[in-house]
């Protein structure tokens, strides 16, 4: 028997016992429900997860759908693979995630329900496929508004957003970009004050809004030094522009998705500053560290796999998880409050064009599988 079918078995011994099905006992686990109905029920194997090391128990195994935007913007009618969000979402559960991220609501336009399904009528019909799939939807890279102070339109579409993500069931309302891509300290005050007041208006909804990070927004921030033409700063006192962001935003309102592969590109890539006397300065960035040192600001990752090359500038080149050199399991054992976060596998390159259709699924098959094998 292989480890995720053992895990199944467990699952299914445990939801039993409980009084439910696999599929509903895996949705529940991703909540407080399940915590009250295993805390209710006694020890049982509750623990079985911990005891045996899993570092990322199945109902915590997600991707994000950017991954397999070949497949849910391929025409169904000109190819026998899986094509369109029904087909896709049913792909994924077969494979044996337990949830997704969303990365927008567009398909093909010959996919059942449309082009477009960034509306309520399209929510509930792609929360009807994934309840169908049993699959939990997790998050959405979807609408920010850029205006600031925000505008009429800006806002109801927000708010559009947000009762999306409600009728899908999500915890979770985001976007793939940085909060800015400013190197400037008076910038990053201003999408600070921006998401503060985005922030709040998801808490309302119950929802937890998020920010994603590529390696620029862990690279320094210009807050000091001589000024230049434009009266801005040149020189940085030794901070890192998200990290900046981290402290001026409400913890209460305002989440973090660590993209771990980004973070790792930003250990390679920015490791020097001028220091405001002028001097040059390293500091080695430890995405590790950055999470430990508040751990529940992170309720998503990308689970995102490198493999070191220095010949290019990240010094790493995108790979399906597991295949490699991203310490994962330390990453994952250490990081703190285990049981919480949801990681996300993604791979920006996993699609294979007309070459191999089919790659990004494969990799998507075979990313679950390494990530089912984590241990302890």
């Amino acid at each position: 028997m292989s480890a995720y079918e053992e895990e199944m078995e467990t699952a299914g011994n445990l939801g039993r016992k409980l009084g439910l099905n696999r599929r509903q006992f895996l949705a529940a686990t991703t909540g407080m429900a399940a915590v009250a109905a295993v805390s209710a029920a006694g020890p049982m194997k509750s623990a079985a997860h911990a005891a045996n090391g899993i570092l990322v128990p199945p109902p915590r195994r997600g991707i994000i759908l950017y991954t397999v935007r070949d497949a849910i913007t391929r025409d169904p009618l000109t190819s026998n693979l899986a094509s369109g969000f029904k087909a896709v979402l049913k792909e994924l559960g077969r494979i044996g995630y337990a949830q997704v991220e969303f990365a927008g609501y567009a398909q093909h336009r010959n996919a059942e329900g449309g082009a477009s399904l960034e509306s309520v009528e399209g929510a509930r019909l792609l929360r009807g496929w994934l309840d169908d799939s049993g699959l939990v939807a997790q998050g959405n890279h979807g609408f920010i508004p850029g205006s600031w102070p925000l505008n009429q339109a800006d806002l109801d579409r927000f708010k559009l957003h947000l009762e999306i993500a409600n009728i899908l069931g999500m915890k979770h309302v985001g976007t793939g970009s940085d909060p800015t891509g400013s190197a400037y300290k008076a910038d990053w005050d201003v999408a600070a004050e921006k998401w503060n007041t985005l922030g709040q208006i998801a808490s309302e909804a119950g929802l937890k809004l998020y920010t994603h990070n590529h390696d620029v927004a862990y690279s320094f921030l210009l807050d000091s030094g001589p000024l230049d033409a434009q009266g801005r700063p040149t020189r940085s006192s030794g901070i890192r522009r998200l990290e900046y962001f981290l402290q001026n935003t409400d913890p209460k309102h305002v989440w973090l998705e660590m993209d771990i592969f980004w973070a790792y590109v930003a250990q390679y890539k920015h490791k020097t500053f001028t220091a405001p006397d002028g001097s040059a300065q390293t500091q080695i960035f430890n995405p590790l560290g950055v999470v430990q040192a508040q751990t529940m600001r992170f309720p998503l990752f990308h689970a995102k796999d490198g493999k070191i090359n220095t010949g290019t500038a990240n010094g790493y080149d995108m790979v399906p998880f597991g295949t490699g050199d991203i310490d994962y399991k330390s990453f994952f054992s250490e990081m703190g409050a285990k049981g919480y976060h949801n990681p996300m596998y993604e791979q920006d390159n996993a699609p294979g064009g007309t070459a191999n259709p089919g790659q990004s699924l494969q990799y998507a098959a075979l990313s679950y599988n390494n990530i089912s094998k984590l241990r302890g």
